[in-house]
């Protein structure tokens, strides 16, 4: 097997048989299939394909493409580096009263969710001793530009037509509760058949789930989704002047739901059916009084006003462990700050489980740098600078590249399979290629490959990140063939039967698990 292996032709462009019938039971051109296999054992002399199949093709990656956030984030910024929220104030404390607003400051945190929201709170109560607040709470979410997250039925490039459903949300700053709100839908009374029935969890003040129009239906309760119905839209937030407290947190929303739902059925999805500031407002008054807190403002989007934007320094990561949107002005003191797992530990969480708004938050941070320098440019759009520049100072040539998220949760991002296998060949001899490779779903053990390749050579031997579209189905990753060598493979398929030729990416992984022995006919 080694010498047959050794023997193959450098350049070997003919598909394995596995995978030529693969893509012709699924009915799928080879054209649709764009793969590489690169060496990255440096005994070998060079770095050139060992094998590929139209791997200068331009083509849409899916969420293989967070591998190139991955590793440019690494690079740039290390994996030591950490989100952070904070709480500021201005104001004076008068006894066990806050005498003004409270700032909620965000700093990319990914982790920043209900628990974490309590403990800060709880830090007000306890070591501070604040039992009230006068003002409002102030959030600032101007880390990035700009600062307002777009709701994803209003983006210029939606990726459906399901903005509630969480893989559609659009981060900024401030991810409070990553903006989700979790209800519970549950159709299993006996009293009322047929009876669907929904509830917030928790139940936050100000806010009804009325699911009164949903039908009953006889689907399998895994597929409770099939018949769902996005709500009707609700108001955008009043806009008050600051220091208004009119409603003062009082006013119902009513959130409608719509569709069909399973019988004898209960789940409980988090969703994205409120703008994010009704929501905070509504968390922060139910966390802030079950700590038997008193607060009569408001929640409002604003910049700190005693505070001046800063650059983050990119270049000495170590030096930086948590990311540092502003310095505080004098006057401005800190009162309470959650700090996040390093992004090199977030990063196992991303690429194992492929969560697009980790992907898209580290993304932005790597626009981060240049805001300060490039005050008319977006922060998406110095992030996409930032990878290019990384990729032409490796002299790696993406021709086509098209960036829009950083997560490949896009209809317009595109790459060769050979850029990208540049990228994890480059990154597999850099200093953070552990960090990578320990983020990076194991064949057969977990992540999203935890029910893939639960038998043959790739088994536990490849770490290799999937990507999911509804015409797109693509592997990235490291493979070691029996002799215990590490290889780059990456593949695309993009065609409309892509889902039904995941085989065909399978048995590909498997030739090179099994040490790429030519098939008759496909080489010497």
């Amino acid at each position: 097997m080694l010498a047959l292996a050794l023997l193959a032709p450098a350049h070997a462009t003919g598909l394995p048989d596995a995978v030529a019938q693969a893509l012709q039971q699924a009915q799928v051109p080879a054209d649709a299939l764009g793969a590489v296999v690169l060496p990255l054992d440096a005994r070998r002399g060079h770095a050139g394909p060992r094998w590929q199949h139209r791997a200068g093709q331009v083509m849409q990656p899916a969420s293989t493409l967070k591998l190139l956030t991955s590793v440019v984030a690494l690079d740039r910024l290390g994996p030591n580096l950490r989100g952070s929220t904070e709480l500021l104030t201005s104001a004076p404390q008068q006894g066990d009263v806050l005498a003004g607003d409270l700032v909620l400051r965000g700093g990319a945190d990914p982790e920043f969710d209900l628990p974490q929201l309590w403990a800060l709170l709880l830090d007000l109560r306890q070591v501070h001793g604040i039992r009230a607040i006068t003002g409002d709470i102030v959030i600032d979410r101007t880390l990035f530009r700009p600062a307002r997250p777009v709701r994803p039925a209003a983006d210029a490039t939606p990726f459906d037509e399901r903005p509630e459903f969480a893989y559609n949300l659009v981060p900024d700053a401030l991810q409070l509760n990553s903006h989700l709100l979790q209800i519970e839908l549950r159709s299993d009374d006996p009293a009322a058949p047929g009876q669907v029935r929904a509830r917030a969890l928790p139940s936050l003040p100000g806010l009804v789930i009325d699911a009164s129009a949903m039908r009953s239906t006889g689907r399998p309760c895994a597929d409770w989704a099939a018949d769902w119905q996005s709500p009707p839209p609700l108001p955008p937030p009043v806009d008050l002047a600051p220091g208004d407290t009119a409603g003062g947190g009082s006013e119902t929303l009513r959130i409608r739901l719509q569709g069909g739902f399973p019988a004898n059925c209960v789940q409980r999805p988090s969703l994205y059916l409120l703008d994010p500031l009704a929501l905070a407002e509504r968390q922060l008054r139910w966390t802030w009084a079950s700590l038997g807190g008193e607060w009569r403002g408001r929640v409002r989007d604003a910049a700190a006003p005693t505070v001046v934007p800063t650059v983050l320094p990119m270049l000495t990561p170590t030096l930086v462990p948590t990311v540092a949107p502003t310095t505080p002005a004098p006057d401005l003191r800190l009162l309470a700050r959650h700090v996040a797992r390093p992004w090199g530990e977030v990063l196992r969480t991303l690429n194992k489980q492929s969560s697009n708004v980790y992907s898209r938050l580290l993304y932005l941070l790597l626009g981060v740098d240049g805001m300060a320098a490039e005050p008319g440019e977006t922060t998406a759009a110095l992030a996409d600078r930032a990878v290019r520049l990384w990729l032409a100072e490796r002299r790696i040539s993406a021709p086509g590249l098209v960036l829009d998220n950083g997560s490949g949760l896009s209809r317009a991002e595109r790459i060769t399979p050979l850029a990208l296998a540049q990228v994890l060949q480059a990154a597999h001899q850099g200093r953070w290629a552990p960090d990578l490779l320990m983020s990076l779903p194991l064949a057969g053990v977990d992540g999203t490959l935890r029910n893939r390749f639960l038998s043959g050579p790739a088994t536990g031997n490849a770490r290799l990140k999937t990507g999911l579209l509804r015409n797109v189905r693509a592997l990235a990753g490291y493979v070691h063939d029996p002799q215990g060598r590490p290889w780059v493979l990456v593949a695309f398929i993009n065609h409309d039967n892509a889902q039904a030729a995941r085989p065909a990416l399978d048995a590909l992984v498997d030739w090179v698990a099994g040490g790429m022995v030519p098939a008759p006919g496909r080489g010497p």
